[in-house]
């Protein structure tokens, strides 16, 4: 069998296979263009795999883009992006009738219209799943399939980046660890978060801010590092499933939460950072590791993946309290992009969890990120079609230098230094860590001396006004500076 070639040739190149970079990657063969496909894990194996939340889109007659809007603007603290916000609410609803053309099956009522679940932060029903909280298992799978057939995508399966490829400030593809390069017009980056950093995180152990070190190393702005979402009810004591996310729709469902005493405590269904920093309080205040999810009265057919993966860890959810605590699972900054995924440098395209546009905000509204991959993936797609082709073909990629994973002591730090709550001596400390984004995350969250969103400073317990749609930007070579985002 012949060895693979050198350098593979296409029109766009995908780095990640989640939802973001299938979805992207389909489009752009659909528009007849070849696409590579880089996925360090085996198809239908990505972080998108496992999201539980379903895809936020105003559907229903007591719904509009604006209002769907207007609870994302709430949820970010002053912090979203409008037009980001607007095209997003306006695009979702296109992105669900996609996504049912490409095979995936939602879940619908008795009457056969759409079901649509009830999260925190939205003010009407308007998350849609598939398989209840099996939605990103259905989606990606689905979506595999469908690449796996496509002829124009080539697909290089258990292929990690080591660098994005640059000629004269341009972006002209990707180097694999492997020695290997793609080469092409454009260059989509959709490696996910960098959740995993963090000791205790709902996230598989990959998402270590690749694409944000590969995009920064190759001249684009990183933003908003310092917001990290940390979800509110993630297993914590139950051997084998540390860091499980119990979706927040079986919250929406009427799941309560209790402390200690077996009290609710707090409104289950404000925005996470509000539930997240209330259980930890009474955690504290209690002197418990975990506080209960009651989700006894909750249907367990509807949530099927939670139930099966709760009772094959010796616990039944619906007869049993689940321990619950918060752990790091969402990052609302990323590489600076624009509303098509246009990064700072020309050629590079981020989407998902690795770009930030802003629309986040300082706190994500629940399934606005699994809307925002088809959203941002579609138009990162097509815009980097309008790329020009190269001019010169260089066929001498540089070599290939492994990123080094982050070690025990690095998450352990970010846990302590930058999780929930945060202090000027601590992410001083977090400023001298090993790990080049550990030192950006404190860097960034150093700047903002203020409380917002997820981002709470024990030592600036209150929110700034004069910061609202302030960014904390980090451009190579500069040191982190605000910048008015309007």
């Amino acid at each position: 069998m012949a060895s693979p070639p050198a350098i593979v040739d296409a029109e766009v190149a995908v780095v990640g296979a989640g939802a973001a970079g299938l979805y992207a990657a389909l489009t752009a063969a659909r528009a007849g263009a070849r696409v590579a496909l880089v996925s360090a894990a085996p198809l239908a194996n990505t972080a998108s795999y496992w999201a539980q939340g379903g895809l936020a889109a105003a559907l229903a007659v007591d719904d509009s883009p604006d209002l769907h809007r207007v609870d994302t603007e709430r949820a970010g603290r002053g912090a979203v992006r409008r037009s980001a916000a607007q095209l997003l609410c306006r695009e979702a609803p296109q992105a669900v009738s996609d996504l049912e053309a490409l095979g995936v099956r939602f879940d619908v009522d008795a009457q056969g219209n759409l079901s649509l679940g009830l999260e925190g932060g939205h003010s009407r029903r308007r998350v849609v799943h598939a398989g209840g909280s099996a939605t990103g298992r259905r989606v990606v799978r689905q979506l595999s399939a469908v690449a796996v057939e496509e002829p124009r995508i080539e697909v290089l399966e258990q292929a990690r980046a080591a660098s994005a490829w640059t000629v004269d400030g341009r972006c002209v593809g990707v180097v694999l660890e492997d020695g290997r390069a793609v080469r092409a017009r454009a260059t989509i980056l959709a490696t996910g978060g960098a959740a995993a950093l963090w000791a205790r995180t709902t996230n598989p152990p990959g998402s270590l801010g690749i694409g944000l070190l590969l995009a920064h190393a190759a001249g684009s702005a990183l933003a908003d590092l310092e917001f990290v979402q940390f979800h509110p009810t993630a297993v914590t004591g139950v051997p084998g499933r540390e860091g499980f996310l119990v979706t927040e729709a079986i919250r929406g469902e009427g799941a309560t939460l209790l402390d200690a005493d077996h009290e609710r405590f707090v409104e289950e269904l404000q925005p996470r950072d509000e539930v997240a920093r209330a259980i930890t309080e009474r955690m504290t205040t209690q002197g418990t590791p975990n506080v209960w999810l009651d989700m006894r009265q909750v249907d367990p057919l509807l949530f099927p993946n939670v139930v099966g993966a709760l009772r094959e860890s010796g616990l039944d959810p619906a007869c049993e309290l689940v321990p619950v605590a918060p752990a790091a699972h969402y990052g609302m900054g990323g590489v600076v992009a624009d509303l098509d995924g246009a990064s700072t440098v020309p050629g590079l395209y981020v989407v998902g969890e690795t770009a930030c546009t802003g629309l986040h905000g300082a706190n994500r509204l629940a399934s606005n990120s699994l809307t925002e991959c088809f959203v941002q993936g579609k138009r990162a797609a097509l815009t980097g079609l309008g790329e020009p082709r190269l001019p010169v073909a260089p066929d001498n990629p540089p070599a290939a230098a492994p990123l080094v994973p982050p070690p025990a002591a690095t998450r352990e730090a970010l846990w302590r230094y930058a999780g929930l709550t945060r202090d000027r001596e601590g992410l001083e400390r977090l400023t001298s860590d090993p790990h080049p984004l550990a030192r950006l995350v404190a860097a960034c969250a150093l700047l903002r001396e203020e409380s917002r969103g997820a981002h709470f400073r024990s030592d600036f317990p209150e929110l700034d006004p004069a910061l609202d749609r302030h960014h904390v930007v980090l451009r190579p070579g500069a040191a982190p500076a605000f910048e008015l985002w309007a």
